[in-house]
Order: C-alpha cells, then sequence, then structure tokens
C-alpha cells in the first residue's frame, strides 16, 4: 500500500515515515503544491495532510483534490483543533481529523480504520464492475457466473483498474504498483497484460471497456467508448 505524507514539518513527516513504513509505501510533499502534484500523477491508498502548510493551505490542496475526482482516502493531521477546523475538513472531504500531538499507535489505527472504510463497498471481498465479480479472497473472476481465468498478475491488474474505474492510470503507475520499483523488467511488461486481460474479456464483450490511452495509459470505463 501507499502513503503520501503532506507536512512541510521535515522532522515530524520523518517521524511518520518511521512509524508508518512497516505497513506503507511512503511518499513525502513538503508544502501544498507538491503534495497536489504528487497526488494527481500517483495513486496512493491514503493521504496524511497537514493545514498548515506553504505554497497551498492543506485545506485548499484537498478542495482541489475531490474537485478533479481523486477520491484517495485524506487523514488530516494538524496543530488546528477548533470545531470550525474539523467542520471545514470535513466538509472539503477529509474521510478522518487527528490533532498534534498524536500517539503513534492511534494514527496507525485511523489509517488501518479509514483504509478499510474506502473499501467497505466491496463487501465479501468482491469487486464489482458491471456483471463482473472479482472475488480477491480467492483469485476468481467471474462474469455473468461464467468464470474468466486470469493468472497471477493478470488478477491484480484488473482489480486495480477496476479499484480506479473511469480513471486513466498511467503505464508508470501500474508498474510502479503491481511489479514495484525495484522490478528488473521494464514498463512494456503492462502493455502485454493489458493485451492478455483485453483478450479475455472479448470472449464476453467486455473489451470494450478496457480503454487504451496512447503513449499514456489506461482506464476501465462504464461507457465502452473505443480506444483514444
Amino acid at each position: 500500500m501507499k502513503l503520501l505524507i503532506i507536512e512541510d514539518d521535515k522532522l515530524l513527516s520523518e517521524t511518520i515515515k518511521e512509524t508508518t513504513i512497516n505497513s506503507f509505501e511512503v511518499v513525502q510533499a513538503f508544502d501544498g503544491e507538491e503534495g497536489l502534484y504528487l497526488a494527481e500523477q500517483n495513486i496512493y491508498d491514503v493521504i496524511i495532510l497537514d493545514i498548515m502548510l506553504p505554497m497551498m493551505n492543506g485545506y485548499e490542496l484537498l478542495h482541489k483534490l475531490r474537485e478533479r475526482n481523486i477520491k484517495v482516502p485524506v487523514l488530516i493531521l494538524t496543530a488546528k483543533d477548533g470545531i470550525d477546523d474539523k467542520i471545514l475538513g470535513f466538509k472539503e472531504g477529509a474521510d478522518d481529523y487527528l490533532v498534534k500531538p498524536f500517539h503513534r499507535e492511534e494514527l496507525l489505527l485511523r489509517l488501518g480504520a479509514i483504509i478499510r472504510r474506502a473499501v467497505g463497498e466491496f463487501s465479501n471481498d468482491v469487486v464489482t464492475f458491471k456483471d463482473l465479480n472479482l472475488n480477491v479472497k480467492n483469485k476468481q473472476v467471474r462474469i455473468n457466473g461464467e468464470e474468466v481465468i486470469l493468472n497471477g498478475k493478470q488478477f491484480d491488474l484488473l482489480e486495480y483498474l477496476i479499484s480506479n474505474k473511469n480513471i486513466i492510470v498511467t503505464k508508470d503507475q501500474i508498474f510502479d504498483r503491481i511489479w514495484g520499483f525495484e522490478s528488473d523488467t521494464s514498463t512494456t511488461v503492462v502493455e502485454v497484460y493489458a493485451s492478455h486481460i483485453r483478450k479475455k474479456l472479448k470472449l464476453f464483450g467486455y473489451d470494450q471497456y478496457l480503454k487504451t490511452f496512447r503513449g499514456l495509459g489506461y482506464m476501465l470505463t462504464d461507457n465502452g467508448e473505443t480506444d483514444a
């Protein structure tokens, strides 16, 4: 899982990183503009967001994320403990609000809770897209009740696309998420796996929903438009 920490206090940011590094792949930003850029360029499982940031404050950043339909869960972590501050944070789209100073154990518990809430729509470990059901627990895929055989990272890639449906995910994002930064292979492997998935979906007429943005990446879309 990937965590983005947007916090201008570098010592505190490092403390948060040390606290979460066993559970997350951690990326750090130290001002609002950098944080917004990273949040737009990559797919994260959760963001920890300070309010009093240089360049752009946390409320503005959060507003822009939600305005651009970036739905990643956000935990506001700030010294601002007034009720009006909390109300504003939730109105802008925050998922939780933790006041500094904080206990490390509470931070980890809150992160875990908002991630569970974010995936709560996938009840019984099943991710759905139209009549396609993807069971995360037993690694089975069915369309209209018929099984679709996907192996290893084919399954992981389809799950990733469904989890980010109607959002373009770049080949770099897919590669980093599925294969990892330290993989010996190249991003061309993404094209190979996407092609395999498309062929298997075609048997059920679902290849129309897997849209390719040439030179950029892929999107699983509800409207079944042709490739761009």
